[in-house]
């Protein structure tokens, strides 16, 4: 119990503890199927306003944030987990690919909630996607299977 209120002390005064709590206990933690070897995991973002980037996911995609202080807030997901930190995004060449069973309604979600088409949406072998930037820049795309 004492080793309880400690943690849980640390924790509430040192937000970054949180994080490194909650991502060491998740990876410790052997009956958790999302971890596999050499997969990608997290994906962690860069943004000025991290309030924004919240609002605008939830918006588009319904993802759930919690937040570790002022400066950081992550999502999950079955397979990947994500995060946003304070700072100024930089366009990269990695493109971010998300899945949805309904390429249109997820498109006017984007754009409801602030994004911006790139690249509309085109077929390819097995499927079709299309690609937005976010409010802070960043590309990504939506794909679902044709």
């Amino acid at each position: 119990m004492l080793t309880s209120l400690i943690t849980n002390g640390i924790q509430t005064l040192f937000p970054i503890f949180r994080l490194k709590y909650h991502i060491y206990s998740m990876a410790n933690n052997p009956g958790n199927s999302k971890y596999k070897h050499h997969q990608v995991q997290y994906i962690e973002f860069l943004s000025e306003d991290i309030n924004r980037a919240k609002e605008f996911y939830s918006n588009s995609f319904g993802w759930k944030f919690t937040d570790y202080g002022p400066d950081y807030t992550a999502f999950g997901g079955d397979h990947v987990d994500g995060g946003f930190a304070k700072g100024k995004p930089v366009k990269g060449s990695v493109l971010v690919v998300l899945y949805s069973d309904n390429l249109e309604a997820t498109k006017e979600k984007v754009v409801a909630a602030g994004g911006t088409i790139v690249k509309d949406v085109f077929t390819f072998p097995g499927g079709k996607r299309f690609q937005f930037a976010d409010p802070d820049g960043y590309e990504l795309a939506v794909w679902t299977v044709e």
